[in-house]
């Protein structure tokens, strides 16, 4: 018997699943004569809000006294935050403060900082008030060293007002700004030095009449914010996101629901991932507020030093959806199974969990299921959502399965476009959650759409089972990402690289594949927490890394005896002493790595690895 034998026939003994309290899975699928694929959902749409600012106010209206957003005071403090009617409150006179500015649609407010309860209030204000909001990623401000990402997004959405939470350590970003256009506004919460306005006068003006007549104007084709794409292929790109596309998420995932909750019952949610990406900023933000939630800011990261705070907040949040990067299930398992008590707490009113970009390892599932097992005496649902900063979620697995990799099926409303493509099938898209173009930039919004209108995402996917579509799609990597070695083999990377991180569990945090027109699989590793501290404590000679390279290949030699041909085996692998660089695009705030950019920063460890002999640190695993 097989390791995944053995995997196979503990699963099948499991305990049944937490019950879902969604619709199941029901497609059509429509095969046309050029090979190409519709899928939809048998589903149809709930009705949507109108806005967002409108369904504040409509929430504000229903339970004004119901506690809302709240973030912790500095160095771990007691909570603070704003009930559904305070925030109301102060969106209302934010908007009116923009709309005394003389700002419209027509202009935006850059946010410079990363979640806060300010921030939330500031970009409820902005869509009241109908000026669209750009939050960008922290680190174009803070670790970037020469602000091209920072300068390249001011310029595309030009905004009047800036703001950040701290003046002092936002102090060089908008130095770099006010070089670029001296009329700018910069707004800060915290430490507001010469020339900059406090954000407490924002929040001290009298909304007039004129407040109420922009929300009421406000409908699904108003551009409410502006996010940037990762900047994966050059510099980020601006997406326009409207109240529509926002709405259209809302409202394919209430089409899947098949139970509410009872009449005050007020499920709590933990927040860490930034809101310059959808996941976190649209997606979970406007879910937390369509159900009428409470939304806890976690200003903890799943970075070693930093998820101890994640880890306090645990232990007095139990969200009811716990969502996040699989990097932090990784995390949260590994201390969960060292804490009975946070284990408790975590598990206390969770109903399902979700992970999203990228896809989660068979060992991390299978140990968030053991502790499932053991705190509740059942399996927890393990759900995620698929999409992009042009699309927002297009694809949701909305039922109980044990199959990781998988992307769901189609929102209700959606409508999945499957093109043949190298083999593959590349995934394409087209509904109310999709953007219509790239903000000023007429070119790369012609180059991203097919002659139907379909988005082109540039992955892939495929049926787990072609004969029966209900079983739902399997992410099957990047058509850019994918190569073939020099015998002809194609590789697929988006499902070769959580293998090899799970196959190496726990020494390795990520990795990148190489070997293009290689004659084998080069892999760049980069060591976890758990793994240097288990290779500073092994016995032997050498250094930690040196001793950890030995760990790793003793579990990467497993994995390829187990692998199968040559797509799937580990020829050598160098363990990486630098972590990725933000700067460089390694590597998102959100703490996804980018492939591409890897590989060309760290050209010169890739020609290490196919050397003869192969460079310093080089392990071989394979002739």
């Amino acid at each position: 018997m097989t390791p995944a034998d053995d995997q196979a026939a503990v699963r099948a003994a499991a305990p049944p699943f937490k019950p879902l309290a969604q619709k199941p899975p029901s497609v059509t699928v429509e095969r046309r004569e050029d090979g190409s694929i519709l899928v939809r959902s048998t589903h149809a749409p709930a009705e949507g809000p109108r806005s967002i600012a409108q369904l504040l106010a409509d929430r504000a209206a229903a339970h004004p006294d119901r506690p809302y957003l709240f973030q912790r005071e500095p160095n771990h403090g007691p909570w603070r935050g704003v009930t559904y009617g305070q925030a109301k409150q102060a969106a209302d006179s934010i908007a009116q403060w923009l709309i005394d500015r003389g700002l419209t649609a027509r202009d935006s407010v850059m946010v410079l900082s990363g979640n806060g309860l300010d921030h939330g209030l500031l970009m409820l204000g902005c869509y009241t008030a109908g000026v669209p909001i750009a939050p960008i990623s922290p680190a174009y401000s803070l670790i970037s060293t020469d602000h091209a990402k920072l300068k390249h997004c001011f310029a595309t959405v030009r905004p009047k007002v800036v703001y950040a939470q701290d003046g002092v350590m936002f102090a060089r970003a908008f130095e770099t700004l006010r070089g670029l256009d001296p009329s700018l506004t910069f707004v800060v919460s915290d430490h507001a030095g010469e020339g900059m306005v406090d954000f407490s006068e924002l929040m001290s003006v009298k909304p007039m009449p004129a407040v109420e007549a922009s929300r009421a104007r406000l409908g699904h084709d108003h551009v409410a914010k502006y996010l940037f794409t990762s900047g994966s292929t050059g510099m980020p790109k601006g997406v326009p996101q409207t109240h529509g596309m926002m709405a259209g998420v809302i409202a394919g995932q209430e089409g899947l629901r098949t139970e509410w909750p009872e009449e005050g019952e007020v499920t709590q949610s933990l927040e860490w991932m930034p809101w310059s990406h959808i996941s976190a900023g649209n997606i979970s933000f406007n879910g937390v507020l369509w159900g009428g939630g409470t939304l806890y800011l976690d200003e903890g990261k799943p970075i070693p030093g930093m998820f101890e705070t994640t880890i306090k907040n645990l232990y007095e949040v139990s969200p009811a959806v716990f969502g996040s990067a699989p990097i932090a299930f990784a995390m949260l398992a590994e201390a969960m199974e060292k804490d009975p008590v946070l284990r408790a707490s975590f598990f206390k009113n969770l109903k399902y969990m979700g992970y999203g970009g990228a896809t989660l390892s068979n060992d991390i599932y299978d140990r968030m299921q053991a502790l499932a097992i053991a705190e509740t005496g059942h399996r927890m649902p393990l759900t995620t959502m698929y999409g992009a900063t042009e699309t927002q979620g297009i694809t949701v697995v909305h039922w109980a399965t044990e199959r990781v990799g998988l992307v769901g099926l189609p929102l209700p409303g959606i409508t999945i476009k499957l093109v043949p493509n190298g083999g593959k099938l590349e995934v394409r898209v087209k509904g109310p959650t999709v953007t219509t173009g790239y903000h000023n930039d007429a070119a790369k919004s012609a180059e991203a759409f097919d002659e139907e209108g379909f988005y082109k995402l540039g992955d892939a996917a495929k049926f787990l089972n072609p004969d029966d579509p209900n079983e739902g799609l399997v992410f099957d990597g990047r058509v850019t990402e994918d190569f073939k070695l020099d015998s002809g083999t194609w590789v697929s990377v988006g499902t070769l690289r959580p293998d090899v991180v799970a196959a190496a569990t726990p020494y390795l945090q990520d990795v990148v594949i190489a070997g293009q027109d290689k004659p084998f699989i080069g892999v760049l590793a980069w060591p976890s927490a758990a793994g240097m501290a288990a290779a500073s404590a092994a016995p032997g000679d050498g250094t930690p890394l040196e001793k950890l390279a030995g760990l790793v290949a003793e579990k990467l030699r497993a994995f390829n005896a187990e692998a199968g041909g040559s797509s799937r085996q580990v020829g050598r692998f160098v363990i990486l002493a630098e972590p990725p660089s933000i700067d460089a695009g390694e590597i998102t705030d959100k703490g996804y790595v980018n492939q591409r950019a890897t590989l060309e920063r760290r050209a010169e460890l890739v020609k290490a690895i196919y050397a003869e002999p192969p460079g310093a640190g080089v392990v071989t695993l394979k002739a």
